[in-house]
């Protein structure tokens, strides 16, 4: 009589098993599973979902992403801050998320060395000395009806051309032309969301940005240079020409990549901060 033995029931499942785990794929935070699919087009491959997608958008398009301006990419960005990050980091490009100042904003990349060896989407830039001043003034009053128990902080447009007048050197007889660089300085902070624009189009409300843009110590260095900016009667100042600045964070050009802040050139004392939150200014 023969006695057959009966199969290694085990040994088969063990093997089973082990095939069917090798044919299904293991969702990882970028790669997730046929399930979890982020797919919202024919072809789609991304790995983030709608919320995420529109909170990078806003980061790579805008100067900066707010709670007031962006409410719902603010909470994805504070939601999803190391994934967001990971992607702009793809770009070489860092985002850096302000909660004491709410806002949210990419900067380029740097080498451990100092310089940028990685291709470049943004560019640093000064702003011109009728920005400058307009900064710090904004900085200063923000900080002051911030303190004064203020939710925010309003200026008229004409306050804002008087401080820069004050500014004025007592040779320079152009006001027009004067008036006229201080009308673009005050449309480009406009457009760099620096300043927000309110039913009155003569009152503007201070970004919170603001901080941003000038922490403590770089305002006290631009403090200490607009005392050399008033004008007395027995040493006028020399005029300063402008720069032209393309705005924060435009597309950078061949030959950009190491420039450097001129910490000498008072117009080029705002350039390191310029250009952290920036853009196109939509």
């Amino acid at each position: 009589m023969t006695i057959e033995s009966e199969p290694n029931l085990s040994g088969s499942a063990d093997a089973a098993t082990d095939g069917d785990l090798a044919a299904v794929p293991v969702a990882t935070p970028d790669r997730p599973s046929d399930a979890e699919s982020f797919a919202l087009f024919e072809g789609d491959e991304g790995r983030l979902d709608a919320a995420q997608r529109r909170a990078l958008v806003a980061l790579l398009k805008h100067r900066y992403v707010s709670p007031a301006l962006q409410p719902a990419e603010w909470r994805t960005i504070l939601e999803s801050e190391a994934l967001l990050g990971s992607r702009l980091n793809e770009l070489f490009l860092e985002l850096q998320v302000d909660r004491s100042a709410e806002v949210a904003f990419k900067r380029q990349a740097g080498s451990e060395s100092g310089r940028r060896p990685f291709p470049t989407l943004l560019h640093d830039t000064s702003y011109s000395r009728e920005e400058t001043i307009l900064l710090v003034y904004l900085r200063t009053r923000l900080r002051t009806e911030l303190a004064n128990g203020a939710r925010a902080a309003i200026v008229e447009h004409d306050e804002l051309l008087g401080f820069v007048a004050s500014f004025r050197p007592e040779h320079a007889t152009d006001r027009a032309r004067d008036d006229g660089r201080v009308e673009r300085a005050i449309e480009k902070l406009l457009t760099a969301r620096v300043l927000l624009r309110t039913k009155d189009a003569r009152r503007h409300r201070i970004a919170s940005v603001v901080e941003t843009l000038l922490p403590l110590e770089r305002l006290q260095e631009l403090l200490e240079w607009l005392e050399t900016q008033t004008p007395t009667a027995d040493a006028p100042q020399p005029e300063q020409e402008p720069d032209t600045p393309s705005g924060p964070e435009a597309a950078a050009t061949d030959g950009d990549d190491d420039a450097e802040p001129d910490e000498d050139d008072p117009d080029d004392l705002a350039r390191e901060t310029a250009s952290r939150p920036g853009e196109d200014g939509r």
